[in-house]
């Protein structure tokens, strides 16, 4: 690293100057921050809001702690801290109480509500866009909020969350948007300074700890890029090239003894030497693959392996081998970390999720992360993880998503993964996402990202995988019913459809609007230069052409549809035969050069066709989330929840009621309500029907055999609950919505046990799922509950309450926080 010269030495001092309060916040930092941190940090100083994008383990996150420790400086001002999942938002509470103490911090995920009147809240975006929407009290005082993980914003199914955070918050308030490294964050925070104001965009594409990539053949770590080289210019290593090349020729000699033991194929010439059979390149098992990084000091590991099953088993093959990684007093501490994290797990329920040979597995040194897992072992196996005592962990990707899990080694079996439909490659965002994680700042002086070889592997696309940086953000926004309902009630018709094309996916869509402008304004350019050329004297070739066009395009279609009634052949005859006649009378049809305007007419027709549909393009474009809006408001207008006067729309009864209904059923679950259809059911039943309602099958699950679902009163609701979702979802499609996916049973007979008290091992055999699963559907049903318990009315309301709290015990009430 080069000396600052004198002239920098004076500039970094002034800036010093311009800033103390980032000089102070840098001062107490136990490492030195980074250009990119600081000039964040400057900007929040400075007034401004602030984009830091940043890869995964850079540190964005010092600048997000930065706007709380601004907040912190001046008496009642107040700073949110949000994330997109529950874990990061525990995680985070934790480090800010280390920070500033517990009186000072508080935590809201939706289940779980700590110290809500606290300075310093960290919180689901879900929560934050729910108290915008209701103008909570907490609100006041609000200075800086911290959007961690903002490229969520893409996800399909919550994106559109941030986004209504993003528009909605107050216009003084900062806001502190951390990414992950994408390609188009100068996009996004343009967008960002139209709607937020003033925001600096900051991207930093260095990695503070550099990636060593490897590919592991038979027992060998190869570079995957030539050392010489270096990874800017994606140089592959030659001899992982040599073996692609050996496993391609053997393929072809082989092919080649097959064609002339059949007789095909050419002889081979004079001279040539056949190669030996094949050096097949067997893959060695995961415990010898563990057992090198460790004799290459290469631990701890996180190996992603795309199946919750792969996890699990990779575990059971450590554990059949033998292996432990351990030493005796690690092992003693693992014991105690364990007994303090899961004491309040009720011992009846330790044997149904495999608790004793879970413990034991950890004493090797070897966990399982994924999402089937019990939440409170998935934190046991982080804070195990961090501390260095377990050293390898088989996950997921749902491990890539922020949770702090640096590794010094990121093993990756496959550069494939089943989307739920097919098998694809994982893309290069992912690959960078995934290998982000090695590299632990601070003790590592380099991670290292390892891709185990498999047959047909190309080193190429490897190599183009790791060096690629072409992930795009794109907005998944789209309006709600329940967002509707919110926007009117807060600011008219008029100006909820002025909000709504403020949205970056409306922002997007207008971007690509000018580009395809401008090729529509080339077009018409040279169209009307291809007119000229095909000007006629004796008339309109433009008018002759077309008429050429249509015959031609109705004889094709004669030939083509053989198989037409007599009647519609005989029609299209007619058709044809007038046409004919009026291409023969037309004057330009006596013209000499007739054949050489018909080429530019050819040329005309087939840019005009284009040129109409990119018009088409434009038009579907702009204002489109206006239109969905439109549509969703005369939706609410056919089922009486707003009522239009002229352009005025105002909110009925049952209008004002759905603000407070959240989720992807905002509307089945109102009109539920609205109807009575649930007003008999019992706890237990309204339980198991709420879950209906979250419940999201994978795969081809097509739901629970009718004869196991609860009989009696739920049967009755269920089926009047079904009708109406088809009733709706026939009106969603009248009004050219999407419609919504048919109710879920899959899941109602085994919540309806577990909140009439069930052993927790009958209920998972009832569920055929992981415990994790389970829990994480039960904190769903539980959010549905609590909803229906405020907005419900009468005795409704109060079943509402018996049934949340008889789903939320056992392991699905265990909180670590």
């Amino acid at each position: 690293m080069t000396e600052p010269s004198p002239a920098e030495r004076y500039a970094a001092a002034r800036a010093d100057r311009a800033h103390p309060q980032t000089r102070a916040f840098a001062d107490a930092q136990r490492f030195t921050l980074d250009d990119f941190q600081i000039a964040g940090c400057h900007a929040l100083e400075d007034g401004r809001s602030v984009l830091v994008a940043a890869p995964t383990g850079a540190g964005k996150t010092i600048v997000g702690e930065f706007a709380v420790h601004l907040a912190m400086q001046t008496p009642n001002q107040k700073a949110f801290y949000t994330t997109p999942i529950k874990a990061l938002s525990n995680q985070k509470f934790r480090e800010l109480q280390d920070v500033y103490g517990e009186d000072e911090v508080g935590l809201l995920t939706g289940d779980t509500n700590i110290n809500g009147g606290a300075r310093v809240l960290v919180m689901t975006t879900e929560v934050l866009r729910n108290m915008l929407y209701a103008d909570s009290p907490a609100l006041r005082g609000l200075r800086y909020v911290v959007m961690d993980e903002v490229h969520y914003l893409a996800d399909r199914f919550r994106g559109a969350v941030w986004e209504e955070v993003i528009i909605h918050l107050p216009a003084d308030v900062r806001l502190v948007s951390l990414s992950a490294t994408v390609s188009n964050a100068e996009e996004f925070g343009d967008w960002l300074d139209t709607v937020r104001g003033d925001t600096e965009v900051i991207v930093s594409e260095t990695r503070p700890v550099p990636l060593e990539q490897h590919v592991l053949v038979r027992g060998d770590l190869l570079p995957l890029f030539d050392d010489r080289a270096g990874v800017a210019t994606a140089q592959v290593n030659q001899e992982l090239m040599r073996i692609r090349g050996g496993q391609a020729f053997a393929a072809n000699s082989a092919y080649f003894d097959g064609r002339r033991k059949g007789g095909g194929g050419r002889r081979p010439k004079p001279g040539f030497k056949r190669p030996g059979p094949p050096r097949r390149l067997e893959r060695i098992d995961r415990p010898e693959v563990v057992h090198l990084l460790e004799r290459s000091n290469l631990l701890p590991a996180i190996f992603f392996i795309f199946s919750r099953a792969g996890c699990e088993g990779a575990v059971q093959q450590v554990r059949r081998s033998g292996l432990r990684l351990t030493t005796a007093e690690e092992r003693a501490e693992i014991r105690a970390v364990v007994a303090s994290r899961t004491g309040a797990l009720p011992d009846e329920d330790l044997a149904a999720l495999g608790y004793w040979e879970w413990v034991e597995n950890l004493e090797r040194g070897v966990a399982a992360h994924h999402a089937g897992l019990l939440p409170a072992f998935k934190e046991v196996v982080e804070e195990l993880f961090q501390r260095k005592l377990v050293k390898v962990v088989f996950a997921t990707e749902t491990l890539a998503l922020g949770i702090n899990m640096p590794a010094r080694t990121v093993v990756l079996e496959k550069l494939e993964k089943f989307n739920g439909e097919a098998r694809v490659a994982i893309t290069s965002g992912e690959y960078t996402q995934l290998t982000g994680r090695a590299g632990r700042r601070g003790i590592d002086v380099e991670g290292h990202a390892v891709v185990q070889w498999t047959e047909g592997m190309d080193p190429q696309a490897v190599a183009a995988l790791a060096s690629r940086r072409t992930y795009p953000l794109n907005s998944s926004f789209r309006p709600t019913y329940n967002m509707a309902v919110n926007l009117i009630d807060q600011f008219g018709r008029a100006r909820a459809r002025q909000i709504l094309e403020s949205s970056f996916a409306q922002f997007q869509a207008d971007r690509a609007v000018v580009g395809l402008a401008r090729q529509v304004k080339d077009a018409e350019e040279s169209l009307a230069g291809y007119a000229k050329a095909m000007t006629c004297e004796h008339g309109d070739f433009t008018e002759y052409s077309a008429i050429r066009r249509d015959l031609s395009d109705l004889e094709k279609l004669n030939r083509k549809d053989a198989g037409a009634s007599r009647g519609t052949r005989e029609q299209r005859q007619r058709e044809i035969g007038g046409l004919r006649r009026r291409m023969q009378r037309h004057p330009c049809h006596r013209c000499p050069d007739r054949e050489q305007h018909a080429r530019w007419a050819e040329r005309y027709w087939k840019l005009r066709r284009q040129t109409d549909k990119t018009r088409r393009q434009i038009e579907n474009r702009t204002g489109t989330v206006a239109r969905v809006f439109d549509r969703i408001i005369e939706v609410l207008t056919a089922l009486d929840y707003v009522r239009l006067d002229g352009d005025e729309a105002t909110l009925t009864e049952a209008g004002r009621r759905m603000r407070r209904i959240y989720g992807e059923r905002d509307l089945l679950v109102a009109e539920s309500l609205r109807t009575g259809i649930w007003k008999n059911l019992d706890a237990a039943s309204l339980a198991a029907l709420a879950c209906c309602l979250v419940y999201e099958p994978r795969g081809n699950d097509g739901g629970a055999d009718p004869r196991s679902l609860p009989r009696g009163a739920f049967r009755l609701a269920l089926s009047e609950t079904e009708d109406l979702w088809a009733r709706l979802d026939d009106l969603e499609q009248d009004h050219r919505l999407p419609g919504s996916e048919p109710v879920a049973t899959g899941l109602a007979a085994a919540m309806h046990m577990w909140a009439r008290g069930a052993l927790l091992d009958s209920v998972l055999v009832e569920a055929d799922m992981a415990a994790g699963d389970f829990v994480r559907w039960a904190k769903q049903t539980i959010d549905l509950l609590d909803q229906l318990s405020l907005v419900a009315e009468g005795e409704l309301a109060r079943t509402a309450r018996r049934a949340l709290d008889a789903v939320r015990r056992g392991i699905v009430a265990y909180s670590s926080v």
